[in-house]
This record gives structure tokens, C-alpha cells and sequence, in this order.
């Protein structure tokens, strides 16, 4: 698949199919993500993956019962998570602008997209969620608290094909300066 079908088509699936996932197609998804650029080449984004029924089903319910019921076959999910204080800052500690650690979840989000475009490559399909319990998720994995999680990503075979959003126009995005 070209890379300009896997933006095209890539859609957020809400309905999957039990049918498990390589391990294999998880571990390219992920060294995928290790490609996109980051502040200093700082690369602070972690992954946590569950796989396994027991650890599957703890993270599951540290989501919101919607997120639950959206993901409920889903045979994945990948928990996405920062290293602090470390992408947008000095060696001294000190922020080098007034994002901070902005530029983690800045980071983070440019390997989730990779993430995301290497799953639909792969055939694979994908929710991204931000509503979860840090706290749990935290638990369960073993996150140490230099990191704050950011995203919980379900991967695993659509049983849906749902229509493509209405995408804003260039001309409302985009403001071009040409003199």
C-alpha cells in the first residue's frame, strides 16, 4: 500500500473482529513510530503492550465504559506514554521554550501517527483514546512515574467499514503568505 492510500483510507474503528494480531505486525507498528523525528532526538515516547487475556482485560477496564464497549473485541492495545522534563528541554533542566513539555506529547503524537499509517499498511485497524485512568494504566504496566501516559491505542482487525468524516478545506486551514 502507498503511503498516500494508507492517509486516505486510515479510519478510527470502533468494531473489531476477535481474530488475533501477529506480534509481529505490533513490533513493526512500533518500529514505525521509532522513525518519526523528535525534539533533539530525545525519543521519550514508550509503548506498553497488552496482548495476553489477563492484561488485556485490566487495561480494558481502565477505560470508560464507551471506550470499553468500543474496543471490546479488540485484541490489542497499546499504551502510549512520555518521559518527562526530556523533549523540549536544556541538559540544565530547564525548558528551551514556553511548551515544555509540550514538545513530549508533540513527539509522542508524530510517532502515533506513524504508528497509525504502518497499522493500516499492515491491514490492521486502530483507536486512539485519551480518556482512561492514568492512575490504573500506571498499575497495571509498571509506568514509572517519570512518564505520563498519554494515549491508549486499540489494534486489531475491523468488523466495520465506516465512511470517511467531512475533512475541512485547505482555504479554512491555511493561511498562505506569499510576498
Amino acid at each position: 500500500m502507498e503511503l498516500q492510500e494508507s492517509i486516505i483510507t486510515r479510519r478510527s474503528i470502533r468494531l473489531y473482529s476477535a481474530r488475533k494480531v501477529e506480534k509481529e505486525k505490533i513490533e513493526a507498528m512500533i518500529q514505525a513510530a521509532v522513525y518519526a523525528p523528535s525534539w533533539k532526538n530525545s525519543q521519550v515516547t514508550r509503548y506498553y503492550v497488552a496482548l495476553g487475556p489477563e492484561t488485556l482485560a485490566q487495561a480494558k477496564d481502565a477505560l470508560p465504559e464507551f471506550n470499553r464497549r468500543n474496543v471490546k473485541d479488540a485484541p490489542v492495545l497499546i499504551v502510549s506514554s512520555i518521559v518527562r522534563n526530556r523533549s523540549g528541554f536544556n541538559r540544565d533542566g530547564f525548558p528551551d521554550n514556553e511548551l515544555g513539555n509540550g514538545w513530549g506529547y508533540y513527539d509522542c503524537g508524530l510517532q502515533t501517527m506513524n504508528l497509525l499509517l504502518k497499522a493500516t499498511e499492515l491491514g490492521l485497524s486502530t483507536l486512539v483514546m485519551g480518556l482512561r485512568d492514568e492512575k490504573r494504566l500506571k498499575e497495571i504496566f509498571h509506568i514509572p512515574d517519570t512518564e505520563s501516559v498519554v494515549s491508549v491505542i486499540a489494534v486489531g482487525y475491523s468488523d466495520s467499514n465506516p465512511q470517511m468524516p467531512k475533512r475541512k478545506a485547505i482555504n479554512e486551514i491555511a493561511q498562505f503568505f506569499e510576498n
